[in-house]
């Protein structure tokens, strides 16, 4: 159920079925609901990319929304028109900036599915020198992003090792992809950021422009003091690409939290960039980032206490980050509007407790910092350093919350978004 209120965009609509139908029903009406939208999409979006007719700009965004709406579905019969649109492209055509999004529309399709992308990396080996490295990249990257599979990384690692010719581009992804991979728990994503350290120090340039970037996505609305002073020191770097990726990860990990400390660095970039239009943009947008819905929103695609991974947000942040390593062409050219497709990342990061009506219900809850107690004997306080609020409350990175009263029953076993509540019918007022 809380499936389906992430899902709606509107509350009433999801009220009325619920008095009407029950909660059960009104959740397999509005998944069949969107599978209906989901494959008359399809169908209009298929037609538009086969059209010869359509501008390369046109086509590749199309591909874009097939990749993102059909994210994580394997779809063979949307892969093969992506693989069959790459195959036909001339050199020239190949060349474009903005083309470098198709891998990431098949990657997509494969996101987080690790060896169901193997068939169709086969047939990636097949594509043209200037696209064929850049796309076997970014489908091992996506289809193992939030795994955790230490050999991919290795694997990418080696990669960013190499020296590479004139006009190869596949490092970049690369150092992308060790971040997605890493980034599902806390032990792997330290690791990571010890790792672009390294790669930071001794990598080429076309590595220290991604580096910022990959930074973002480990800690993406989590502002961790030994990042957030890297992401500074880069701000300042001598080369443009790498100080504007540094700027915008800047407000990717501020995102939603109002840092005081990231605002102030940002002020302070604003000042010393004013001559600079490209990098002031950068600014601004971050500036936006940090306080992203007045400080109600977060970036963050896990949810569940870190459990679950949303492959529709991760995709959102995917793509933009893929533009953002030629910023130059894509966000400060004519494909700005690449921005909001971050959008689909964009979620409340507080916890809102309902009734079985779906009306809200205040109820008392403990807010700290979320404990590991995986293995641990007897029943083990699941968060220390807590306070106590009433809902609605904002949760940060790394909190946790709980009930702080026994007269109601939550029906989900994690605080977290929408939570509905039923009384419990073994409490008794004293």
């Amino acid at each position: 159920m809380i499936v389906t209120l992430h899902s709606l965009s509107s509350w009433s609509m999801l009220t009325r079925m619920t008095q009407t139908y029950g909660l059960v029903q009104s959740w397999v009406l509005v998944s069949h609901m969107l599978v209906l939208k989901r494959m008359r999409l399809r169908v209009q979006l298929s037609a538009i990319l086969g059209d010869p007719q359509a501008t390369l700009e046109v086509l590749v965004f199309t591909a874009v929304a097939l990749g993102l709406v059909f994210v994580g579905s394997c779809n063979e019969e949307i892969a093969q028109s992506i693989i069959f649109f790459l195959m036909e492209r001339s050199e020239a055509e190949l060349a474009e900036p903005i083309i470098r999004l198709l891998p990431v529309a098949l990657g997509l399709l494969y996101l987080g599915k690790q060896e169901s992308v193997e068939a169709t990396a086969e047939v990636s080996k097949t594509f043209d020198e200037k696209i064929r490295k850049y796309c076997d990249v970014t489908l091992m990257s996506l289809a193992y992003a939030g795994t955790g599979n230490v050999l991919k990384v290795q694997k990418l690692l080696g990669i960013c090792s190499q020296h590479l010719e004139k006009g190869e581009t596949h490092q970049g992804p690369a150092v992308l992809g060790i971040a997605l991979i890493a980034m599902s728990e806390e032990l792997g994503a330290e690791m990571a950021v010890r790792s672009l350290e390294r790669l930071l120090q001794y990598g080429e340039q076309n590595i220290r422009r991604a580096v910022p970037l990959a930074l973002g996505i480990l800690c993406i609305s989590n502002p961790k003091v030994n990042v957030m002073d890297t992401l500074s020191r880069l701000s300042h770097d001598a080369d443009a690409d790498v100080s504007m990726a540094a700027i915008i990860s800047l407000g990717l990990i501020g995102a939603g939290t109002n840092n005081a400390r990231i605002a102030g660095m940002l002020r302070n970039l604003s000042s010393y960039y004013y001559k600079e239009a490209a990098h002031l943009f950068c600014v601004r947008i971050a500036q936006g980032l940090v306080h992203l819905g007045k400080g109600l929103l977060t970036l963050s695609p896990y949810h569940s206490d870190r459990f679950l991974l949303s492959p529709m947000a991760l995709g959102g942040i995917v793509t933009v980050l893929h533009a953002c390593l030629d910023m130059k062409s894509t966000i400060l050219g004519k494909y700005h509007y690449i921005l909001y497709i971050i959008v689909l990342a964009m979620q409340p990061r507080m916890l809102l407790t309902v009734d079985e009506d779906l009306k809200p219900l205040p109820v008392p809850v403990r807010v700290g910092q979320a404990v590991d107690v995986v293995g641990q004997a007897g029943r083990p306080k699941t968060i220390t350093g807590f306070q106590t609020h009433t809902t609605p409350v904002l949760l940060a990175a790394g909190e946790r919350a709980e009930l702080a009263t026994d007269k109601y029953i939550p029906l989900t076993s994690t605080l977290e978004g929408f939570v509905i509540l039923k009384k419990n019918p073994e409490y008794h007022e004293e």
